[in-house]
């Protein structure tokens, strides 16, 4: 069946300016979505304020609280390392009333084309097994657009959407640091396909580690990779590729130690694990190192 429909979550903390400009991008779409639901995960800046204002202007609009931001030592304390993001998205999704073709979470902190989501829509039109996709990112460097590349069946999580059959064989989905690479291994072993749309482009205002320090996000992501299972030399590797421009992801080695260290909880999926093996081969590093440097875009 031919995708038409799609819904929006986005989840949100402290974004007004930010959501004033995605507001103005998703009001001026071609194909309007049928739902968005926008997620307060505990705003002190008018976020709130500007969303329930948006949704009395339009009635696919909703707004509701991530149950994160009313505990004390939940996900909004703890920041992204407990996975704040993941629970105010589930908590979007739960507020959706009917089942849609497509569902994204789309980040606050970006800005589309008029014609994203119905050129989105295409691309789940056009391939049957596509399960999960995105756009791809640029970020603003030297006061030129540039994307940021990542390997094959990578979707970025600031446009991350999800055909609503693969969301269902692949949920609940991991609150934690690291859920946007565990759907994709999972999705993978069912087989799904995952990836990111290279003619797609979105524009990314906050760069990785800006709100929550870089170094302490990198070591975030480490800790993740132990948890999915990284080849260990396979962590190193893309530490120091990363490293390249952000010298604060070396810090993934210290996140990643530390998990070992602790003999942190490791993912119990079986699926996960050995999709992820497979990806990490030796026979496969060539081949993925220049996927993360766009050398493999038709």
């Amino acid at each position: 069946m031919t995708p038409r429909t799609y819904s929006l979550v986005t989840p949100a903390r402290d974004e007004a300016a930010n959501l004033r400009r995605l507001a103005d991008c998703v009001l001026e779409q071609t194909v309007l979505p049928e739902a968005w639901v926008i997620v307060d995960d505990g705003s002190v800046d008018g976020t709130r304020g500007f969303a329930e204002r948006l949704a009395e202007r339009c009635p696919w609009i909703r707004v509701l609280s991530s149950p994160g931001a009313v505990t004390h030592d939940g996900p909004l304390d703890r920041g992204r390392s407990v996975g704040r993001d993941i629970v105010a998205f589930k908590a979007g999704l739960a507020e959706l009333r009917a089942p849609t073709d497509i569902v994204l979470k789309l980040d606050a902190d970006v800005s589309v084309d008029a014609d994203f989501f119905e050129r989105l829509l295409g691309a789940f039109a056009e391939d049957s097994r596509l399960g999960i996709t995105s756009g791809t990112c640029y970020e603003l460097e030297d006061g030129e657009w540039k994307p940021r590349f990542v390997t094959a069946g990578h979707a970025r999580g600031a446009t991350r959407a999800y055909r609503w059959t693969c969301l269902q064989e692949v949920s609940p989905l991991e609150e934690r640091l690291g859920w946007d690479g565990i759907d994709e291994l999972k999705a993978a072993s069912l087989g799904w396909k995952t990836t990111s749309q290279p003619h797609l482009p979105f524009q990314h205002h906050r760069a990785l580690g800006k709100r929550d320090g870089a170094t302490g996000a990198w070591v975030g992501m480490g800790r993740a990779s132990y948890f999915i299972g990284y080849r260990p030399l396979y962590l190193a590797a893309r530490a120091i590729f990363k490293a390249r421009h952000d010298p604060a992801a070396l810090a993934m080695l210290l996140g990643y130690l530390d998990a070992w260290v602790r003999r942190d909880p490791r993912c119990k999926d079986p699926g996960v694990r050995a999709t992820l093996r497979e990806l990490q081969s030796i026979r496969r590093f060539g081949r993925r190192f220049r996927e993360a440097t766009g050398q493999t875009l038709s």
